[in-house]
């Protein structure tokens, strides 16, 4: 509180008067007050997640309309796809940097939800499943978002060429068990609806979890790891050492995007969205 006061130029105790009035004018505590200091209840993280994309908005609308900033802003979220990052670069390419702004961000499923909830990226790229598909959807509900598919995809184990399951027409999630499965971490909001890897309940009896890409294709060269994935493969991005084989337990991976419900996408979203959509030719059947 009394580094907040310092920051808004008042004292402390009119700041904590101004939110204690705050909280009787809504019908509920923001925080809980201790001898020991104060913390955040449920209802004002709610409420503060409200609040700071109203601030965000107001800070881009003065950007635009006020300092009247040249640059256009266009940032996208999405869980780790190497075809993600590629239609990215191809929408830097076309457009250039000199009149832009852009933003990419790898990251968990709930970060991605998040940011374009509060504007921070236009866009996400996340799958759907029949086991998700549920979980997924409410959680966009109560954040005002909506998920639109762009393919369907079937499931493939992702390792690298010198794996001795790399020749395989095939591979069978039993064939995997002496191998460490790599998945991503999902960190405080982890949950099985939310991982990034499809048959996340599985009772797997290896898995190493990371939160880097890099990382996960190291792991897999150097301990045979493998993950498992759509079956887009990128070589210009991660190289031609990394092979996709179908799983023979495959399910079904719908892979689309997030925005804001009842938005309309930018023109520098829809070329990204357009680009994405040349990968349904990539799908391995």
């Amino acid at each position: 509180m009394n580094e907040a006061a310092k920051k808004l130029y008042i004292s402390q105790p009119s700041l904590s008067g101004a939110i204690k009035e705050l909280e009787i004018e809504l019908g509920f505590d923001i925080f809980l007050r201790s001898n020991r200091g104060i913390v955040i209840t449920p209802e004002g993280k709610e409420f503060l997640s409200y609040a700071a994309q109203m601030i965000e908005q107001y800070d881009m609308m003065y950007e635009r309309f006020v300092e009247k900033s040249v640059k256009t802003k266009f940032g996208v979220s999405m869980q780790h796809y190497t075809f993600a990052i590629k239609a990215f670069v191809e929408v830097v390419k076309q457009f250039g940097m000199e009149e832009f702004e852009f933003a990419v961000r790898e990251s968990t499923t709930h970060d991605i939800i998040n940011n374009v909830k509060e504007f921070k990226s236009e866009l996400g790229v996340i799958y759907e499943s029949d086991f998700n598909e549920k979980a997924i959807e409410k959680l966009l509900a109560e954040n005002n978002l909506e998920f639109t598919e762009l393919f369907e995809c079937d499931t493939f184990v992702y390792l690298w060429s010198g794996h001795p399951l790399a020749n395989n027409d095939s591979i069978s999630i039993t064939e995997l068990e002496e191998y460490p499965c790599l998945a991503f971490d999902q960190g405080d909001a982890s949950s099985f609806y939310l991982a990034e890897e499809i048959l996340s309940t599985y009772d797997y009896k290896r898995i190493i979890r990371a939160n880097d890409r890099a990382t996960m294709l190291n792991l897999m060269v150097g301990l045979n790891g493998y993950t498992l994935c759509s079956g887009i493969i990128c070589e210009d991005m991660n190289g031609d050492a990394y092979k996709a084989v179908p799983l023979k337990e495959s399910e079904k991976m719908r892979i689309g995007y997030i925005k804001r419900k009842g938005s309309k996408v930018s023109k520098l979203g829809e070329l990204y969205i357009e680009e994405l959509k040349k990968y349904e030719a990539n799908v391995l059947r």
